[in-house]
């Protein structure tokens, strides 16, 4: 079976190669098309093959060069059209479409087509976003969801019928537990003696950091750790935390994947207090290292919650944080009942060999219907 994985604008690589690599372990003859990806490294093939199609005048002007958007913009239309006449497999899977309303009407004619719904809408979706998703997911044979609370939103919001929804767990990136040359703790992070509780990953608004450490300010005898490169103004989350007792430090950088272990395996908590979500690719590195969670119960993380390797608090609930927090802060064995939790769904249900078991059954049943 010959595969075409596509993210044109490389989103989310560590899902595609792990994907990719996951489908190869079993048989597939599989090719990423994707653009380089500009952050840092990113895993190295393994057993799948990777070009890189898209936007290549833009990506080699670097992350930092004036206009790069809109160089990436102006090769955008004639980058589709050469994939929309090139396109040579026996079933494509998109991850991704940069321009979703726009690109729907540009896809190969080659059926099937699969795409995974990373991101079914926002909380409260415009009429644009609504119109935009519905073109990109409605020209797909199958759509796939990480979880059920994905899924009904792709069937009640959306309007993609019940037949071509299907759910198939995003895997646990255990891709990191492994790296060749894996870095020690960052020096900022040194020295810490009592439990650990970790917010990771880009800081954004919605993410709730200012709730957490809002909810921090309630907890003795730990201490936080904000580590991200921002997307926001960290000078408010700076005074907030100025006003607690406990000590909080920020680590406001992009974290590349060799600094990830160190971090996640000193952590005795990790905490995701969103407002809104799908699912979070922290959770996923989360689960591979068998780390506790605290999650809001917003998106798919009810569902990991379900597993038994999460602990859940009402979103934007400061004081509901805090109490679950200060508790498994003061009981290792608890926080070590949802490691164990963790460490059985992330070899289970939230494998990659699951996730890329579940997708070639999907892919022969379309390749049948269609063939």
């Amino acid at each position: 079976m010959r595969v075409q994985l596509v993210d044109p604008s490389a989103f989310t690589p560590p899902y595609d190669r792990a994907l990719a690599a996951a489908l190869a372990g079993r048989g597939a003859e599989v090719e990423l098309l994707t653009s380089r990806f500009l952050y840092g490294p990113v895993p190295e093939p393994r057993g799948y093959r990777v070009e890189e199609r898209f936007y290549r005048r833009s990506a080699a002007r670097g992350l930092d060069a004036p206009f790069r958007r809109a160089f990436k913009a102006a090769e955008h239309l004639a980058d589709m059209l050469r994939f929309r006449r090139d396109a040579d497999a026996d079933l494509v899977h998109y991850q991704w479409l940069t321009a979703p309303g726009l690109d729907a009407a540009l896809l190969p004619p080659l059926r099937p087509r699969v795409m995974t719904a990373h991101y079914v809408l926002p909380p409260r979706p415009s009429r644009l976003q609504l119109a935009s998703a519905r073109r990109a997911f409605g020209r797909m044979d199958a759509v796939i969801a990480h979880s059920e609370h994905g899924a009904e939103r792709l069937r009640a919001e959306v309007g993609v019928d019940a037949e071509r929804v299907r759910v198939i767990h995003h895997g646990a990136f255990d891709y990191l537990t492994r790296l060749p040359e894996e870095k020690q703790l960052p020096d900022e992070l040194r020295g810490a003696e009592g439990p650990v509780i970790l917010f990771f990953g880009l800081l954004r608004p919605y993410k709730g950091v200012d709730v957490l450490l809002e909810a921090f300010r309630r907890i003795g005898g730990a201490e936080l750790w904000v580590v991200g490169k921002p997307r926001m103004d960290v000078e408010p989350l700076r005074r907030l935390a100025a006003e607690g007792p406990g000590r909080v430090r920020f680590l406001t950088r992009f974290v590349e994947d060799a600094e990830i272990p160190p971090i996640l395996r000193r952590a005795d908590l990790v905490v995701l207090p969103y407002r809104d979500a799908e699912h979070s690719g922290v959770l996923y590195a989360a689960l591979a290292f068998g780390r506790p969670l605290v999650l809001s119960a917003v998106g798919g993380f009810p569902e990991v919650a379900a597993q038994g390797a999460a602990r859940l608090v009402p979103p934007e609930d400061a004081r509901a944080l805090a109490a679950v927090l200060d508790e498994l802060a003061r009981d290792p064995p608890a926080r070590a009942e949802l490691a164990d939790a963790a460490t059985r769904a992330a070899a289970g249900s939230y494998s990659w060999d699951a996730a890329a078991a579940a997708t070639l059954a999907l892919y022969r049943e379309l390749l049948e219907r269609w063939g």
